[in-house]
């Protein structure tokens, strides 16, 4: 356990599940990794679940730091992107929900946050308040803001890595601890190359973070979800442009309830150890695996990006050397690195043991460990729907029922009732345990980009 209390900080644990008995010769060790930060004085995160208690036959070690809470929130900056190409114009109320779902998030922003407003077309344009620079956030300049908006008109094209960069030059700017964007689109990016919208999202990687939104089903869900994704955002479907204003106030609630930007995973791995995966498995699946960063001898910082009062799960498989009977090894030490909001250097607030024991008992080595074995099937889940999806748009219909037959069974054994639900908007679902289905003949397209956006949305382990 380590010691970090700096104002401002949440509260940092971290806890270790795993089973950590191998085999003679095994050498893969997986461990669930769950973080939770609590105590930082957030003004409008969600609420954490409650801690699980350690389960049955799993291994839990862990530690926790203390951190002061300030009752006002850090220094922090939002751009919101709005797209204003000439589609947002059919039907003439999408661009009225768009306008009225900006002005909501800038009435829910906190006083003293750094914002503006950028319309996004082919080009980037500053709506709010302009000159390259930010406003801050008071009953003036939140009217003047929503008066700007009221001239947003639809127009010309889509170039989703200009508005990216755009926002990062803005953020940049402001010095704030935490910054945000928020990006809204309707239709593809088709006035830029795919490689100009990696190129844009490799720039603006680790510097702000960004929650992506579709309005409507003429829009590509992997541009949205791979803005989400590259950003360390939240991606999501709105298909009743309606339901715009609600959807930003939830997003703006969210982000205003963060307290400390830039947090990293940090795994140390001993000499000759591999680090095969890392991946956020809840409350969405993300690989983190291909984004580490090294930090010295045997040590990896992976990005997890802006937390407030909040837990998630983080799902690490490590490939040691081979021992022998009765033989013990650490295989990894997981620790937070969490910069200090006074400029000085980070902390490492808590940590956690992940163990490897060699032996020949069959009755500990058969042993799965809930939390892994869970998150294993919600990791697969998310691949069968992306893969069922695929082979449907294709034309491969034994494919996409195989594949997402698979989906029903594994949503049902793992209790996600939510993801469940979506599949049988695509599925007739003949037996959920066998994972019989048949494939609708006629599927809605909201239907099925929900499905899709919504694929990696997982559920936690359901407590005994």
């Amino acid at each position: 356990m380590a010691n970090f209390s700096k104002s401002g900080v949440p509260r940092f644990s971290v806890e270790v599940y795993q089973n950590e008995y191998l085999p003679e010769g095994g050498r893969e060790v997986h461990a669930v990794v769950t973080v939770t930060a609590t105590g930082g004085g957030t003004t409008g995160g969600a609420p954490l679940p409650a801690t699980r208690p350690s389960p049955a036959g799993s291994g839990a070690a862990g530690g926790e730091a203390a951190g002061g809470g300030a009752p006002s929130g850090p220094r922090a900056a939002v751009v919101l992107m709005v797209d204003c190409s000439g589609s947002m114009e059919y039907p003439p109320a999408k661009m009225r929900h768009a306008r009225d779902a900006t002005a909501a998030a800038v009435d829910t922003l906190r006083d003293g946050v750094s914002f503006a407003v950028v319309a996004g077309t082919h080009v980037a344009h500053e709506v709010y308040p302009g000159g390259g620079r930010l406003a801050t956030a008071d009953a003036r300049t939140r009217a003047e803001a929503k008066e700007a908006l009221r001239l947003l008109t639809a127009g010309g094209g889509t170039a989703i890595g200009t508005w990216l960069r755009l926002a990062d030059r803005l953020l940049a700017g402001s010095g704030a601890g935490i910054r945000h964007g928020v990006l809204l689109t309707d239709g593809r990016n088709e006035h830029e190359s795919p490689a100009d919208l990696r190129a844009a999202l490799d720039a603006c990687a680790g510097r702000f973070t960004c929650d992506a939104r579709g309005v409507g089903t003429d829009w590509e869900v992997r541009e949205v979800t791979g803005v989400a994704s590259a950003l360390l955002g939240t991606a999501d479907i709105v298909a009743d442009p309606a339901g715009l204003a609600a959807d930003f106030t939830r997003i703006m609630e969210h982000a205003m309830g963060k307290e400390v930007a830039d947090v990293a995973l940090r795994l140390w791995t001993p000499l000759d150890a591999e680090v095969v995966f890392v991946r956020q498995v809840a409350p969405t699946v993300e690989d983190l695996t291909d984004r580490r960063s090294e930090a010295g001898p045997r040590l990896g910082d992976y990005p997890t990006g802006s937390w407030g009062d909040e837990s998630r799960d983080y799902h690490l498989c490590v490939r040691v050397p081979a021992a022998g009977l009765g033989r013990e090894m650490l295989a990894a030490r997981v620790s937070l690195v969490v910069p200090d909001p006074a400029g000085g250097p980070p902390g490492t607030p808590a940590q956690g043991l992940v163990r490897a024991v060699w032996t020949d008992d069959e009755a500990v080595l058969t042993c799965l460990d809930p939390q892994v074995a869970h998150y294993t099937g919600q990791a697969e889940l998310a691949r069968a729907i992306r893969q069922g999806l695929d082979a449907r748009k294709s034309g491969d219909l034994r494919g996409a029922t195989a594949r997402l037959g698979r989906a029903v069974q594994l949503a049902a054994a793992s209790g996600n009732t939510g993801t469940a639900k979506l599949l049988a908007k695509v599925v007739d679902v003949v037996d959920a345990a066998a994972g019989t289905v048949r494939l609708k003949a006629k599927v809605a397209d909201a239907d099925e980009m929900t499905l899709e956006t919504r694929s990696t949305k997982t559920v936690r382990v359901k407590k005994p």
